[in-house]
């Protein structure tokens, strides 16, 4: 073999390899500047909560630190763009949201499509939901509730805190496999509804469990049922749903995602920690305590579970007809 083609044989088997290496020091040098986590949410919620437990953890293990940052606005549709339209370094994230699935279909006119165009990294937690009634209402049981609300069509206010949100949804989805009428009232927000379901102005709410628990235990409220597919540790003698409506399920759940064509070795790296994360007990211990369901996975997992949302939540959001505001 002549020199020059040895040469020539030496140099293709480098650049053969060079992308492997190229992706193998990439990982292990992410990150090499601070990270920033967007949150859709105001300061002070779960969402909020969530992300700083994450972004400390991976700060501790990555060596930078990783910033959340609350950019609320437009039903979380702000701070989402703002990282769908970011350079895919890894060095801007979502906390992504149950919101963000159904946004999909609610809002027509965005400037991005939310499936298309993340990079799904982690899933991180579920919240459930639980049926809520005033103590007053003759309806002990969702199907007592049920065959109430056929006997009163559209005498029945569903309090939820506004148009197209998660807990509006659930009760939409209810609402369309229970084949019931009931009556919109949207509030700024979970708590102001509150006092109105209490006091009977208002006959139902789907509303976060950790919200809604201390209402249940001390009476203000009656629990018809959990939304989530098993019943809750918290709540053992509530049913869930599905033991009366097969196959419902409806929760708030959060995860982690990032720009399109953000390089799978970030990904992987990203995912591998956020799962350590979650498996620490203490880090577990702390998201039990705000209400939450550890849910874990690989990348390719989570991006079923939000196709898979996207696609229920379509189905829900064309059968109410809910709109943008």
């Amino acid at each position: 073999m002549s020199l020059r083609r040895r040469r020539f044989l030496q140099m293709a088997t480098a650049a053969a390899v060079l992308p492997g290496f190229a992706r193998a020091a990439l990982a292990e040098t992410y990150p090499t500047r601070p990270v920033h986590i967007i949150v859709s949410a105001a300061a002070g919620g779960s969402p909020d909560i969530i992300a700083r437990l994450i972004g400390e953890w991976l700060g501790s293990r990555l060596g930078q630190s990783f910033v959340v940052e609350d950019k609320p606005g437009a039903s979380g549709n702000i701070g989402t763009e703002l990282v769908i339209s970011a350079k895919p370094d890894g060095e801007m994230l979502l906390m992504a949201m149950s919101a963000n699935a159904i946004n999909a279909a609610v809002y027509t006119d965005l400037n991005f499509n939310f499936l298309r165009d993340c990079a799904p990294v982690a899933s991180i937690a579920r919240i459930p939901l639980v049926m809520v009634v005033p103590p007053a209402l003759p309806a002990k049981t969702v199907p007592e509730f049920i065959a109430y609300a056929k006997a009163n069509p559209g005498k029945i206010n569903m309090a939820s805190p506004g148009n197209g949100t998660p807990l509006h949804v659930a009760g939409e989805l209810f609402k369309m496999m229970a084949g019931v009428k009931m009556t919109d009232v949207f509030y700024r927000g979970e708590a102001p509804a509150i006092p109105d379901l209490i006091s009977g102005r208002a006959q139902v709410m789907f509303g976060v469990m950790p919200g809604n628990l201390g209402y249940i235990k001390s009476g203000k409220l009656r629990a018809l049922a959990v939304t989530t597919a098993a019943r809750q540790p918290v709540l053992p003698d509530i049913p869930a749903m599905g033991e009366f409506l097969p196959g419902y399920e409806a929760s708030g759940w959060f995860g982690i995602v990032a720009p399109k064509a953000t390089p799978p070795d970030i990904i992987d790296t990203l995912n591998k920690q956020i799962n350590a994360a979650l498996a620490d007990p203490k880090l577990r211990q702390r998201l039990i305590e705000l209400g939450c369901e550890v849910f874990t996975g690989s990348p390719a997992d989570f991006a079923k579970f939000i196709a898979n949302e996207t696609e229920k939540w379509a189905k829900v959001v064309k059968f109410a007809g809910i709109k943008a505001n």
